[in-house]
Parts: structure tokens; C-alpha cells; sequence
């Protein structure tokens, strides 16, 4: 199994900033494409930006030029620099983790949500 263990959630005002992370754990040969999605009361879930392992980037374009996301393929770990933040940013946040424990076994992970509110 992968675990994820998500950090750095919380309440900020407009303008702002936030840092996540995501921690991957658990029976991981590697891993490819780390990313984080949002989801606000009453909306989809939505991609907010990916990082593949030779970190190649994808941001939504709600985020860009705000947001960025890095990653520590030695820790595992998946971050997401929040500036400039906005009341429509406020979500519960994902960490998403692909990659594989072994030849032909890949997995698809989740983390557990970190919520992030923005006041105006």
C-alpha cells in the first residue's frame, strides 16, 4: 500500500500565502507523476498542477503565476507554494501520487484532503 500524509492546510486573508505537502510512504518502487486537485463545496474536483519525475509541470489556469509545485524525490514528497491567494481558492486540497511497486503494478493514490480557506 501507499500512503500519503498531507501538511500546511489552513486559514489565510486574501493575498496570502500557504505552502503544502505531501508526504508518499509505504511499498513504492517509484514514482512517476505527483499532483494536487481541490475540490470546493458543491464542485467537482478539479486538477490544480502535476510534476512528473524529470519535473515537467501542468497547472490549471486559474492558478498560474500564482502557485507552484515542486517536488523532493529523495523525501517522497510533493509541495505546492500558494501566493497571492483568493477567497475562490478556498478548497479541500488532494495530494494524488502515481507510480509503481513493482514491474507491471502501478498504483493510484490519495491523500486523506487538507482544507485551505481564503477570507476576503
Amino acid at each position: 500500500q501507499v500512503h500519503l500524509v498531507e501538511s500546511g492546510g489552513g486559514l489565510v486573508q486574501a493575498g496570502g500565502s500557504l505552502r503544502l505537502s505531501c508526504a508518499a510512504s509505504g511499498s513504492i518502487f517509484d514514482i512517476n507523476v505527483m499532483g494536487w486537485y481541490r475540490q470546493a463545496p458543491g464542485k467537482q474536483r478539479e486538477l490544480v498542477a502535476t510534476v512528473t519525475r524529470r519535473a515537467s509541470t501542468n497547472y490549471a489556469d486559474s492558478v498560474k503565476g500564482r502557485f507552484t509545485i515542486s517536488r523532493d524525490n529523495a523525501k517522497k514528497t510533493v509541495y505546492l507554494q500558494m501566493n497571492s491567494l483568493k477567497p475562490e481558492d478556498t478548497a479541500v486540497y488532494y495530494c494524488n501520487v502515481q507510480g509503481t511497486q513493482g514491474p507491471g503494478r502501478r498504483y493510484d493514490s490519495w491523500g486523506q484532503g487538507t482544507q485551505v480557506t481564503v477570507s476576503s
